[in-house]
């Protein structure tokens, strides 16, 4: 059985993220999505509200499960017997860090494996902090993020 897992902190998830997982899960037998809650980042949403509104974005992938993680992902992988980690790239400066994040993993634990997908070309320029900055004026998020997420950062911004 391949069993993969996605890590990130979805601060908020983006249509490219769930492009994504649902591209990874049509891959893997099982795909752990790993919400990041990592107490040294300041964050829009909570660890649950993130990991919620990614369960519900998924909840027809029937091989996807959604988890908070605040260890090291090559801790929560060796705990979970997970090899093959997911890392979503958009372009060069992406590749770059995620590179260097691979390679540092593979110090930790050289049995794990990075897998980079390219996102699809229509989500290359969404970035989470960009969507937060857009929802934060109140701009239109059409096709950013997927509806229920909207809805969310709308809640957050409604006393703006």
């Amino acid at each position: 059985m391949m069993k993969a897992a996605f890590p990130g902190s979805f601060d908020p998830p983006t249509s490219g993220h769930l492009n994504i997982i649902q591209r990874a899960a049509s891959i893997f037998d099982e795909l752990t999505v790993v919400v990041a809650e990592n107490k040294q980042k300041k964050y829009l949403f909570s660890a649950e509200e993130r990991a919620s509104m990614i369960k519900e974005l998924v909840k027809d992938l029937k091989n996807v499960s959604v988890t908070v993680c605040d260890c090291l992902i090559v801790d929560f992988m060796q705990r979970f017997g997970i090899k093959l980690l997911v890392r979503g790239v958009r372009g060069l400066e992406d590749f770059s860090y995620e590179f260097e994040l691979s390679m540092m993993n593979k110090a930790l634990d050289p049995g794990i494996e990075t897998i980079f997908m390219t996102t699809d070309p229509e989500y290359f320029v969404i970035r989470s902090s960009s969507i937060k900055e857009l929802a934060s004026f109140h701009g239109n998020l059409h096709g950013m993020v997927p509806p229920l997420v909207v809805k969310a950062l709308k809640e957050k911004y409604i006393k703006d």
